[in-house]
């Protein structure tokens, strides 16, 4: 298998990371689509040969539209994220939390909405990236770490629906749903990884968590 002339969904692609994957997935041979509310901070990764699509990674409506629009579909990695924290326990804001909860929306809109074309596809790939503060929490970041964990819970439920609907249908297991962890989110760390996922089985590949070094 091979990332080349997969489908490939960056939701939420307009942080330095997402550039980093477009970039590199349309070099890999592969059709990128890259969303974004924004159609300026779009440009750059239209740029670089990446479909774009102004489209809300948070809202289960805008991406069932987008999927409809593009029927099958490989990868789907919705990146949006940011960090709001500090202050201790009695920091964590209720304004902080709600700021960081759109990372959460975007994994349950992308999962629902890309279900069923990635397990129709012959080796469907659902990422999303995650921290390590869910293996060590600390109080200043209590909000993030806890709409990392979970993401990462609801991303670890994809991967149970996939096995369940292969083993339902008698068919072996296509389609994989991961995590992947870093302390510090590195592009030329997660570049990688995400270009070597068609180069192992879905089966070894669903439910994992990764680190990025």
């Amino acid at each position: 298998m091979s990332v080349t002339d997969r489908t490939i969904v960056l939701a939420g692609a307009t942080s330095a990371s997402g550039l980093a994957l477009a970039r590199a997935l349309v070099e890999a041979g592969a059709r990128v689509v890259a969303t974004g509310r924004s159609a300026e901070r779009l440009a750059p990764l239209s740029a670089v040969g990446a479909e774009v699509d102004t489209a809300d990674a948070t809202s289960l409506e805008s991406m069932t539209s987008l999927a409809t629009r593009l029927g099958a579909v490989d990868a789907v990695l919705p990146l949006v994220g940011g960090w709001r924290g500090g202050g201790g326990l009695a920091g964590q804001s209720d304004d902080d939390l709600q700021a960081l909860l759109p990372a959460l929306e975007a994994v349950r809109a992308t999962s629902r909405a890309f279900d069923a074309a990635l397990r129709a596809s012959d080796a469907g790939r659902f990422a999303i990236v995650s921290s390590t503060a869910v293996a060590r929490p600390l109080a200043g970041g209590a909000n993030y770490a806890a709409v990392k964990a979970a993401s990462e819970a609801w991303a670890r439920a994809v991967a149970q629906g996939f096995a369940k609907a292969a083993r339902d249908a008698g068919e072996p297991l296509r389609a994989a749903s991961l995590v992947f962890r870093a302390k510090a989110l590195d592009p030329d760390a997660l570049v990688p990884r995400v270009l070597s996922l068609w180069d192992v089985d879905a089966l070894e590949l669903n439910d994992q968590v990764l680190a990025l070094d």
